[in-house]
């Protein structure tokens, strides 16, 4: 709900034309406001060490940072301000800001997520808990510097650029050896592999987040850089973490805790596994041809005849990428057809019955063995079955019911 009436507010804003910031940062810094809110509560109340690790650490300090540095401004009148930077002072900030809010926004929490959950899925412990703290560490301290490498061949000084490509070759180190420690966390349990589906999510999300580690390294090479920036090639890479890493992750999760969390199974445990079939071809034809787009396309825009002159016209680079941008709609409709499963099961639970299967109290005060606790129950209702099995202990359901049991139970 809170989401929500953000993105009422900040469309209406965008409507009327009241931003009076950097051209939708307002709309991101009332998002950030929430996360940072509800994030800091999880991540200092909840989770465990590494859930409070990436969480508050590598995700609500940084975006705090971030949301205040780049929207920076000076006030003029009550109602209206301007940026505290200009021309490459103001590219720069704006990229350190837009790649490390990919970082610290889907790099570190997720990571936070797959250092919890993936050992208890996989009923081992995480491979190497040293390996873990530094993969962790060195993220956060290298990510900072590599957001110039988006600037390259522009106003922004050859020496800062240069230094945003050097840390971003750098974070390949960090990042496999964090996408090993995953993968190598699943030993012993890859038979799990054929009949899990949350283990085949985590092992394609694992797998993906080292393909975009790689990717992006390399795609901030200068030379390399010059022939992606611009082209579709960008879309393949950011689809393939944020979809293939973060989207294969957060299913996993997903189908990991409904089933805990309400004590039951899933309604359709077949579909989880089509779903995680259309999630991975959809995201690799996605992002397959918009590699294979982005550099046809960087090449048409480079090639030049004997006189000097283009031979391809930005028409002729459109016509070209047609049939991948086909194979890309086909990918995007398979992912989001799976996503639509997942939705479908999450609202089978908890189902009825579910009440009876499993509850946990929590006592305001102190409660002594024997004493006699009351409480209300509003019968929505019945299952004839569970209805008769209750019977049997000898239970009443009503509308009222009252209960003797011990608190040590």
């Amino acid at each position: 709900m809170d989401s929500s009436i953000r993105s009422l507010v900040s469309a209406i804003a965008v409507g009327i034309g009241l931003l009076k910031m950097k051209k939708w940062a307002w709309i991101l810094a009332l998002f950030g406001v929430g996360l940072t809110v509800v994030q800091g509560i999880v991540g200092i109340f909840g989770g465990g060490p590494f859930a409070f690790m990436c969480g508050s650490l590598g995700l609500i300090i940084p975006v705090a940072i971030l949301q205040i540095v780049n929207n920076l401004e000076l006030p003029v009148s009550f109602t209206k301000s301007y940026p505290v930077y200009a021309g490459a002072t103001d590219a720069m900030v704006q990229w350190w800001y837009g790649h490390n809010a990919v970082a610290f926004f889907l790099t570190t929490p997720i990571l936070g997520i797959m250092y919890y959950y993936l050992p208890k899925a996989a009923e081992r412990p995480v491979y190497s808990y040293r390996l873990s703290i530094v993969h962790f560490w060195t993220l956060v301290f290298i990510y900072i510097w590599a957001g110039p490498h988006h600037l390259h061949y522009t106003a922004l000084p050859a020496w800062a650029s240069t230094l945003g490509m050097l840390f971003s070759v750098m974070l390949w180190m960090p990042s496999w050896g964090g996408m090993l420690n995953g993968l190598l966390t699943l030993r012993g349990a890859w038979d799990r592999l054929r009949t899990d589906p949350v283990v085949k999510f985590w092992a394609v999300s694992v797998t993906f987040y080292g393909m975009s580690t790689f990717e992006g390294p390399m795609m901030s090479i200068r030379s390399v850089n010059g022939l992606a920036h611009f082209t579709n090639w960008v879309i393949g890479h950011v689809h393939s973490g944020a979809l293939g890493w973060v989207g294969m992750m957060s299913f996993g999760t997903l189908y990991w805790l409904l089933p805990r969390l309400w004590n039951r199974e899933l309604a359709h445990p077949k579909m989880a596994t089509q779903h995680f079939w259309l999630a991975t071809i959809g995201i690799v034809l996605y992002a397959a041809s918009m590699w294979v787009t982005g550099i046809m396309e960087g090449l048409m825009w480079r090639e030049y005849d004997a006189q000097g002159f283009l031979v391809n016209s930005f028409a002729d680079t459109v016509s070209a990428k047609f049939p991948m941008y086909v194979v890309r709609g086909l990918g995007g409709v398979m992912f989001l057809t799976g996503a639509l499963i997942s939705a479908a099961l999450a609202m089978k639970l908890p189902g009825p019955g579910t009440v009876y299967l499993g509850q946990s109290l929590r006592f305001r005060a102190p409660v002594k063995i024997g004493g006699v606790a009351v409480g209300i129950v509003e019968s929505i209702e019945l299952d004839p079955v569970s209805f008769e099995a209750l019977r049997s202990e000898e239970r009443r359901v009503g509308k009222e019911c009252r209960s003797r049991w011990s608190p040590y139970h």
